[in-house]
């Protein structure tokens, strides 16, 4: 083969992944892929697959890619944000300047809750977090 395969291959779920042990040292000289095992990025849990016992080096992969998986997972969290206050002024921009009265009447109360209930969950959450800082000193 021209590019060297890795040694694990994650297929990716929701919760985690399923974890196979890449194998391209065979006869037939193709990639065969053995699944050894499920990963549950929630809870930790590192799951073998067919009551086969994981070595040293498989715990060890598995839980460097877990711990690369939640950072990725997290930065998208902060960057989906970020797009979401984008996406609040784009909204604001539209309503301002090219919202019909149909339109906004179609989306305002939704908006309105959606925006009271974004509001109060920031500012709790700010209070909180002044109350620890105020508590520290």
């Amino acid at each position: 083969m021209a590019a060297m395969l890795p040694e694990y291959f994650f297929r990716v779920r929701e919760n985690g992944a399923f974890v196979f042990r890449v194998d391209t040292e065979n006869r037939q000289r193709r990639i065969d892929m053995d699944q050894i095992a499920a990963v549950n990025i929630r809870n930790g849990e590192i799951k073998p697959h067919g009551g086969r016992a994981l070595s040293e080096t498989d715990l060890a992969q598995i839980k460097t890619w877990m711990q690369e998986r939640r950072a990725v997972l997290a930065a998208r969290d902060i960057d989906d944000i970020k797009r979401a206050v984008d996406h609040l002024n784009l909204t604001a921009h539209w309503a301002q300047t090219k919202a019909t009265d149909d339109q906004l009447e179609a989306v305002t109360d939704d908006l309105l809750l959606t925006m009271h209930d974004l509001r109060s969950v920031l500012v709790r959450k700010k209070a909180d977090r002044l109350m620890k800082c105020n508590k520290s000193e």
